[in-house]
């Protein structure tokens, strides 16, 4: 482990008390060192869950329990069923870093003065190629392309950055790790969304009750098995992201409930 002193750790490990939930991992004291594990083994025997090796906690960060490509780390899919004994602070920190790259280090920067936070329009502007487009969604849609693609179903991150109008994410619902920008997956949602906009539209009139239908089983779908898809393929319809959107636009609309249907 590096011997140089880190300011960010040094004052994570200060706020740690005997246990601290950091995203979804529990962090607790052990003599020197500290134990990690998955918050929802919090009262496992620790005879009932396999010891990880610090060397292997990205590995096993990369997939979720099903075998799925974890493109985003701060997704709420980190596996259960481990433990990993670390001897100090800095094998702390590096044990997070595998888990949650960069987190200690944001984390710290939000702590200190005034975080340094990249806004959704000052983002997008900076953008080139395919995603300069990204430019074109309005102040609404910008809102439900952050409340869907940022919800905490998908990610645990609190949003520091704004866009649309839009306040922060409040602490409650989110975790310790903040969102200093919008990241990479937020990007090629934007750009999905604005193409999604330019395709033909469908008018299509639905009763009160068929929209209140339509909204219900979008909430089913969207706590169910996402059936194989790839967290990050949004040009499937059935994306869990695509879902989203379609509800953040949904709430949105006025009654009485003749709307359109967008596809």
């Amino acid at each position: 482990m590096a011997s140089f002193t880190n300011p960010a750790l040094e004052a994570f490990v200060s706020c740690l008390g005997n246990q601290l939930v950091f995203a979804q991992v529990l962090i607790r004291r052990a003599g020197s060192g500290y134990e990690l594990r998955h918050v929802a083994d919090r009262d496992a025997p620790a005879d009932n869950l396999r010891l990880a090796e610090l060397a292997g906690l990205r590995a096993m960060a990369q997939f979720a329990a099903h075998g799925a490509f974890r493109p985003l780390k701060s997704a709420p899919d980190l596996q259960s069923g481990w433990r990993c004994v670390v001897e100090s602070s800095a094998e702390l920190g590096w044990a997070l870093s595998q888990l949650y790259p960069g987190a200690i280090g944001d984390w710290y920067a939000a702590r200190i003065g005034s975080p340094p936070v990249t806004h959704y329009r000052e983002f997008a502007w900076r953008q080139t190629g395919m995603y300069r487009i990204t430019t074109l969604l309005d102040d609404g849609q910008v809102r439900h392309v952050t409340n869907a693609c940022c919800h905490k179903r998908f990610c645990l991150k609190r949003r520091l950055w704004t866009g649309g109008g839009l306040a922060p994410d409040p602490e409650a619902g989110k975790s310790l790790i903040p969102c200093l920008e919008p990241c990479a997956i937020l990007l090629e949602f934007a750009r999905k969304a604005v193409r999604v906009q330019q395709e033909e539209r469908i008018q299509v009139e639905f009763s009160s009750g068929e929209f209140a239908s339509i909204r219900a089983a979008l909430e089913i779908a969207l706590g169910s098995p996402d059936g194989g898809l790839r967290d990050a393929d949004f040009d499937a319809p059935a994306n869990h992201r695509r879902l989203q959107l379609l509800v953040e636009k949904l709430a949105g609309l006025a009654k009485p409930l003749t709307v359109k249907a967008e596809q």
